[in-house]
């Protein structure tokens, strides 16, 4: 569910750069209030995982689209909802900057709809009610599965809303809903089923996380370095090998707009932001649909291409998640100790 540019006006994609920015300042502030210095890490891991996970495109039986798994329910059960917002914000910036998968001006929308949404109204409003302060293996799964449909639907109505304020597409309201808000629907059952398994798999391995990030407190003196190096692990392998096997079929948004307007592709406005940040990110990508740049045809098998450019973005993404999470206890040290020298 990735925005192109071509989907959104300057007005548009400006104003919701600016509600974005506003969020990760938000979410920085608070996090710096509650530092919790063992989230760096588990940020960094946790990044690295869900970057991988989102290349992997899975098959939407009977339609001819696919999906991949946004991410933000996952982050939120496991990290709190504002380090799991840093952490797909992160994510996110990484895929438009070096890898071409979603607009620069289209991305302050992309974070507002597969962040802000996931971590601050679908995680809150859904997962947290249903799994309580005293989660089962149920309520566990219940909370993943509604609130991913939840956050999905939000997104691609997100999404519709977002284009239509921009006007520059041949897109209409209502037959652009009609096929976006079914086929997410689809797509959030299937995120809503992996991010169960995971998070039921933590659950067994370290109860405590989850615990943690209900009852918004600290992790406490439990050890996280097995599960550390067990989602690395998994990550790498997600992004060097699994991610050969992604469906070819267009994501869902792709999908919709091919099923509304017969375009694989619309084309962006010919002004002279839209120019500017095409350029700007065509300079930036060093694996541009996650592949090689600049590579002569053939001179690379695929899989080894994808194996490379999905490695590196999720070495990125783990040093972005965790230096964020980094930098952030560093400015909590230093207010703690102004605070005693005052």
């Amino acid at each position: 569910m990735h925005m192109a540019d071509a989907l959104v006006s300057p007005a548009v994609g400006l104003s919701f750069w600016g509600v974005s920015a506003g969020a990760v300042a938000y979410s920085a502030r608070t996090l710096t209030d509650l530092q919790d210095e063992k989230k760096a890490p588990l940020m960094g891991a946790l990044g690295a995982f869900v970057f991988a996970a989102q290349m992997i495109n899975f098959a939407i039986p009977g339609t001819g689209s696919s999906g991949h798994i946004g991410g933000g329910i996952l982050l939120a059960a496991l990290l709190g909802p504002h380090a799991a917002f840093l952490t797909i914000a992160s994510i996110l910036t990484i895929q438009a900057l070096f890898f071409a998968d979603g607009g620069l001006l289209a991305l302050g929308c992309n974070i507002f709809n597969m962040g802000i949404i996931t971590c601050y109204l679908a995680y809150p409003l859904v997962f947290k009610t249903i799994a309580k302060s005293s989660p089962t293996r149920r309520r566990l799964f219940w909370g993943s599965v509604l609130s991913c449909v939840l956050g999905l639907q939000l997104g691609a109505l997100g999404v519709v809303l977002e284009v239509f304020a921009s006007g520059i597409t041949s897109l209409p309201l209502s037959v652009f809903l009609l096929f976006m808000q079914p086929i997410h629907l689809a797509i959030g059952f299937a995120e809503g089923l992996l991010t169960a398994t995971v998070i039921l798999y933590i659950w067994r391995e370290r109860p405590e996380i989850i615990d943690a990030g209900l009852a918004g407190s600290r992790f406490g003196s439990f050890s996280l370095r097995p599960l550390l190096f067990k989602l690395a692990l998994a990550g790498l392998i997600t992004a060097g090998c699994l991610s050969w096997f992604a469906s070819a079929y267009p994501d869902g948004l792709e999908w919709s707009i091919i099923k509304v307007t017969g375009q694989e592709q619309l084309a962006a406005p010919e002004n002279s932001l839209h120019n500017q940040l095409s350029s700007l990110q065509e300079k930036l990508s060093f694996f541009p649909d996650y592949s090689l740049a600049g590579q002569k045809a053939g001179a690379v098998p695929e899989n080894i291409s994808t194996t490379i450019a999905g490695v590196s973005g999720a070495l990125i993404s783990f040093l972005a998640a965790i230096g964020a999470g980094k930098l952030l206890a560093i400015i909590y040290r230093k207010n703690v100790c102004l605070g005693k020298k005052i």
